[in-house]
């Protein structure tokens, strides 16, 4: 098994289980939807190799980490303080922040509201959304393009219960459609599709899969699916029902950029791209401190887990600089 450990703190007002390797410098490694503080296993090594204190949590409402009844509790403000508080309940004052998929957002997010404690901002997957601040409302926007027939995935994530029972009803199925149908390497006619027909099913769009990809392992997918067969999916589901609410509550964002050092991967056939690429062509003048922007060949959505090489070359080489495991290295903050 891999070297790290499990430990929990207490961190604004929940208890979170969290993976830890290593001592030095702290790295918070943060996962998205639908995975774990597992995702980050082949990171968690690596980092503590090079002489960083590495942790990758079960965020709020998945894993092992408290799950709040009301939805209301999972905003980009519960999200954020959630890694703010695991920063002093680990006892350090700063922080490098790198995340995949929604923990980019929760990445970006932090970096944005505690720049003296986030010194330095990795970002897998998903660009830092400059647009989220203002603008329409993400719900009204997904509803337009359902007036024209097309079903934006988010959209379908909306409404309670829905997506919650569709997933849970065969885990293994789902877990498996998914780490297949979003990673590289997929004939078009089997990839993942974020917008598809009104009249489709959503696991429908993902491929049926009879044999798991060459990333996974059945252990790891074994791990994943006990621990969502456990949980449900509702935990992860809610971060997607406050959108909007999470446009009300920081629209004083609009317009601020990410200063710290910062770097982008993520896999070249990684849909989110296209998806939002807008905002990955507009990375260089929203994230001025950016340092390198990266597609990784071959790989897709899942990129950390589908070339972990590769991304703990990428990882490792933008931390070296941007928050050196030597202390004498360190920037100072400001």
């Amino acid at each position: 098994m891999p070297a790290f450990q499990t430990i929990s703190v207490q961190t604004n007002g929940i208890r979170m289980n969290l993976l830890e390797a290593g001592t030095g410098p702290l790295v918070v490694l943060l996962h998205g939807f639908p995975e774990l503080g597992f995702s980050w296993r082949h990171q968690l090594t690596a980092l503590a190799n090079a002489g960083y204190r590495a942790v990758a949590p079960d965020q709020r409402g998945y894993g092992r980490t408290d799950r709040p009844e009301s939805a209301a509790d999972y905003t980009l403000c519960h999200l954020a303080g959630d890694v703010v508080g695991l920063v002093h309940a680990l006892g350090e004052k700063q922080a490098a922040v790198i995340g995949h998929d929604w923990g980019s957002g929760v990445a970006w997010t932090s970096a944005l509201l505690r720049p003296d404690m986030f010194q330095a901002v990795g970002l897998l997957s998903v660009p830092y959304l400059s647009g989220l601040w203002d603008g329409p409302r993400p719900t009204d926007v997904m509803k337009q393009l359902l007036a024209t027939g097309q079903m934006l995935y988010q959209l379908y994530f909306q409404e309670p219960g829905k997506a919650d029972q569709d997933l849970a009803r065969d885990v293994r199925d789902s877990m498996l459609r998914l780490f297949v149908g979003c990673a590289g390497g997929v004939p078009p006619e089997h990839r993942w599709r974020f917008l598809y027909s009104a009249s489709e099913a959503f696991l429908d769009t993902l491929p049926k899969v009879d044999r798991l990809p060459v990333w996974l392992t059945e252990e790891d997918l074994h791990f994943f699916v006990s621990e969502f067969s456990r949980t449900g999916f509702t935990g992860g589901l809610n971060w997607y029902r406050n959108m909007d609410r999470d446009r009300e509550l920081l629209p004083f964002l609009a317009g601020a950029k990410i200063l710290q050092p910062s770097a982008f991967i993520a896999g070249a056939d990684d849909l989110v791209i296209a998806m939002y690429r807008r905002d990955f062509n507009l990375l260089e003048q929203t994230m001025p401190g950016l340092t390198a922007k990266t597609l990784i060949a071959g790989a897709g959505h899942w990129v950390q887990q589908e070339n972990p090489q590769e991304v703990n070359r990428l990882l490792l080489q933008f931390l070296s600089a941007a928050w050196p495991a030597s202390r004498n290295d360190r920037p100072v903050a400001v």
